[in-house]
């Protein structure tokens, strides 16, 4: 891949972002800042991030460009810190004390570039007794409560993939951090550090909820409230072909439309008398089992009856909404969500399909003006 190939055309065009290779929720992290036209260099080590994933298809490496570096060599932290004294932004994914022992850390990084924003993505966090425990997406939003709510109350919490923890409570609040303090570190000359712990961010993700809860307006346990599967008309039910229909019929006017689209009138003044949430839902279950979901989408078509059908992963770019907006694109042979947010003056695209370890270790020595990546180059 060459620079031209790289070069940032959205919002962060002139961004210079150095990632320390690691999985989860830092790669996606720096992804993001990528699709946004940071000049993104991944530092992949030897032998992979551990992770088994063919580099091919990793598209969170999409838009960003790889050097190897062995951290552990002799040599190896001064390659990074050469990256680092050109650079705007760092993310590491390490556990505490990581980085300091390889000779990456923050105070190190600092003293080569005060204004470096240095972008520390964990699960725990960088204190706290739990701070050096190996831990997961499922355990972070575990400790939060943020798992518990999700769910049928008489079956176990429902997992939501790794994407309320890692990539909402953790990738995203570090990208928020990230660019909050190099807008500072703009503004003073003086950097910091960014401590994007998932447990807090998933927290944070339930501040409403701990609102509600806080004014009596929320129950304590899972399929009791009006956002978490308890009210009849916020959920999901399914069709005559095994399928689902997602109801989300929340405001008077919408559940108006909705029991009168569905075909069951009678039940319009149940919207705010949960003592008949019950019969309420064995009616709409009962309805919607009565066609398939392709049937009942016609249905709804053109209503604000706050009525979807529940599509796999592989259905969604096809359907005609996302379709037009371009949601998905494909690229590289891979179709795959598109960049976002979007941009009316500093458009977004995809430039270049995943890094692939090491490749670009001469353009990257060459654009960032770093020799000494280059085996054999100057010091």
């Amino acid at each position: 891949m060459t620079a031209t190939g790289t070069a940032g055309h959205g919002p962060l065009a002139g961004v210079r972002v150095v990632e320390l290779a690691g999985i989860g929720p830092g790669p996606f992290a720096a992804m993001l800042l990528a699709d946004l036209g940071a000049d993104v260099v991944r530092v992949d080590r030897p032998g992979g991030a551990g992770l088994v994933i063919n580099p091919d298809y990793d598209i969170t490496n999409r838009n960003k460009r790889s050097v190897l570096v062995d951290l552990k060599a002799d040599d190896g932290p001064a390659g990074v810190l050469d990256l680092v004294e050109r650079a705007d932004i760092l993310i590491e994914g390490y556990r505490p004390g990581v980085a300091e022992r390889l000779g990456v850390g923050p105070e190190t990084c600092h003293a080569r570039n005060p204004k470096l924003v240095y972008g520390r993505m964990t699960g725990w966090g960088q204190q706290g007794p739990l701070a050096q425990r190996a831990g997961h997406d499922i355990a972070y939003i575990a400790l939060t409560g943020t798992l518990g709510m999700i769910g049928d109350p008489d079956a176990p919490p429902a997992v939501p993939a790794n994407l309320l923890g890692d990539y909402a409570g953790g990738s995203l609040y570090l990208v928020v951090g990230v660019l909050a303090a190099l807008h500072h570190a703009r503004s003073t000359g003086t950097g910091q550090i960014v401590d994007a712990a998932i447990v807090d961010g998933s927290a944070n993700l339930a501040v409403m909820i701990h609102g509600m809860l806080a004014a009596g307006r929320w129950q304590d346990r899972r399929g009791a409230n009006l956002l978490d599967g308890g009210c009849p008309y916020y959920g999901t039910y399914e069709t005559a072909d095994s399928q689902y229909m997602a109801v989300g019929a929340l405001e008077k006017q919408f559940y108006a439309e909705f029991v009168d689209v569905l075909g069951i009138p009678e039940h319009a003044s149940a919207h705010k008398d949960p003592a008949r949430w019950g019969e309420l839902r064995e009616a709409v279950a009962a309805r919607f089992k009565t066609r398939t979901r392709e049937e009942w989408t016609a249905v709804f078509e053109g209503s604000d009856a706050c009525v979807a059908p529940v599509l796999s992963l592989s259905e969604a770019p096809h359907h005609p909404h996302l379709a037009a907006r371009g949601t998905f694109t494909d690229h590289g042979g891979i179709t795959q969500p598109a960049p976002a947010p979007r941009f009316s003056a500093t458009h977004t695209s995809i430039r270049g399909g995943p890094a692939q370890p090491g490749a670009d270790t001469e353009d990257v020595a060459r654009d960032w003006d770093v020799p000494g990546l280059l085996k054999g180059g100057p010091e």
